[in-house]
């Protein structure tokens, strides 16, 4: 039998993403919108697995996720000339605290008539 050797665990980063949703049933978007951009704060060993658990979360509360957009880690996105302001760094740093998915911002749309 073949000994796995132990890798270091891999340590939790806080990603931030923008999912954009469609209108479901039970998704407590306002009347009229079609659909809505979340901003999301969610932690993970790596993007794809913050994608796949703001996902299956944003699913459990009966949304309907189309899209996601990564913007990297808070340090990446400093790098990239980001400013983070203080209540932004907070919802980050609770996200990874409790290795959840925050959203911290949802934007509805709604069609324009004209």
């Amino acid at each position: 039998m073949a000994r796995r050797m132990s890798k270091a665990p891999r340590t939790q980063q806080v990603f931030t993403l923008l999912v954009e949703v469609g209108r479901k049933d039970g998704d407590g978007l306002p009347d009229g919108a079609t659909g809505a951009a979340l901003m999301c704060y969610a932690s993970g060993v790596d993007e794809a697995e913050a994608v796949r658990e703001t996902v299956a979360i944003l699913k459990q509360a009966d949304m309907a996720p189309l899209d996601v957009t990564g913007y990297g880690t808070e340090d990446e996105r400093r790098e990239a000339g980001h400013e983070i302001d203080e209540e932004e760094a907070a919802l980050m740093a609770r996200a990874l605290d409790e290795n959840s998915v925050i959203v911290a911002q949802v934007t509805p749309f709604f069609e324009k008539h004209g």
